[in-house]
């Protein structure tokens, strides 16, 4: 017995970047909301003059050109490392303030988007917003395992989260002996906790549940669950006496997802401000870097515009003379001799120089 066939219903909006997508590929899918649309956005790292509309929604970050609908950018929440403000040169509005997005899926890409429209921080304040608003909703679409989900004997709830049914004496079928524990039902998602360990647990939401079946195991008929290579790639297997108590949770379990997969709640909980900070606000505590995006004159491919400057485990961009995706940054000129000292030194930042760092040391 099977609820579907392989992934049908798998959700990649938010796991993965796509670059020039079909168009098709950019409407929203179930339980994606559109939270904010920004006319005369500027793809300053990849299309550099270009102007587009940037669309955010519940799940990721659209960029579509307005010449032409084919180049176009997804960006998955769940990729993003990092979303800055700093200096970009745009074509459009010369040195100005841009949001760089810092994304990794299986490379790490980095995306520059300039608001065309002077004076305006919608597009700082809404992606910053939402970004804050996925994930802190984790529990929603991510599995977790040994979480802190349950206290005082009761699952602690979700924001708009509610419990349909509560299933004593099921056997978690991980080890020879099993572990008999408890089921919750809820609209979002599937959970189950030892009796004797609350914090032997595991929170599996719909949406990363791959197949659902019942099946013979050698502790009798049993359900398993499995979920999708990127939520674990988990089998679990449960049991319950009688059989026909296992059939009718069968059932309901069955019937709970489907209703999830027809209106699926991505728990990105957002509601636009009717008023939005002053650009001079936003900046207020931030450190700016400068970066000057340089155009790529050779014919490349559209996904080698957005590779980031290769960086070490601490995030530090490698300082190497002008080649690759991140030249033209400022400070990360290569190395350099230097009469003054005799030596061959790392290229100073712009209006800096050796004797003024040899003075602030002495």
């Amino acid at each position: 017995m099977s609820v579907h066939e392989e992934g049908p219903n798998y959700i990649w909006q938010d796991r993965e970047i796509r670059f020039d997508a079909k168009v098709g590929l950019l409407n929203p899918r179930k339980g994606e909301v559109q939270i904010d649309s920004i006319n005369s956005v500027e793809d300053t790292k990849g299309n550099n003059g270009e102007r587009g509309s940037l669309l955010v929604t519940n799940l990721r970050i659209i960029w579509v050109s307005h010449a032409n609908s084919n180049v176009n950018l997804s960006i998955g929440l769940s990729t993003v490392l990092t979303a800055n403000i700093r200096k970009a040169k745009s074509k459009l509005r010369g040195q100005t303030q841009a949001l760089c997005v810092l994304a990794r899926f299986n490379s790490k890409f980095e995306f520059i988007f300039t608001s065309l429209v002077k004076n305006s921080p919608r597009l700082f304040t809404t992606i910053q917003a939402v970004m804050r608003a996925y994930e802190t909703s984790k529990l929603y679409r991510d599995v977790k395992l040994r979480g802190s989900i349950i206290s005082n004997g009761e699952l602690i709830m979700l924001p708009q989260e509610q419990v349909y049914s509560r299933v004593d004496g099921v056997w978690n079928l991980s080890s020879d002996q099993g572990n008999l524990g408890v089921f919750y039902f809820t609209n979002v998602r599937i959970v189950w906790h030892a009796d004797l360990a609350s914090n032997f647990n595991i929170t599996l939401p719909y949406m990363q549940v791959k197949t659902l079946r019942l099946r013979d195991s050698k502790f009798g008929k049993a359900l398993v669950l499995e979920t999708y290579s990127r939520g674990g790639g988990y089998i679990l297997g449960f049991r319950m006496d009688p059989l026909t108590r296992l059939e009718e949770v069968f059932r309901e379990l069955t019937k709970l997802y489907a209703l999830f997969s027809t209106n699926p709640n991505f728990g990105v909980d957002f509601v636009l401000e009717a008023e939005t900070p002053s650009l001079q606000q936003l900046m207020q505590p931030r450190i700016e870097e400068d970066a000057e995006i340089i155009e790529d004159q050779q014919d490349t491919h559209a996904v080698a515009a957005y590779y980031a400057e290769a960086a070490d485990d601490d995030g530090q961009a490698e300082r190497e003379g002008g080649t690759g995706a991140g030249a033209g940054v400022e400070g990360a000129g290569g190395v350099g001799f230097d009469p003054r000292l005799g030596l061959a030194v790392e290229a100073m930042a712009e209006g800096i120089t050796t004797m003024q760092l040899w003075s602030v040391m002495v």
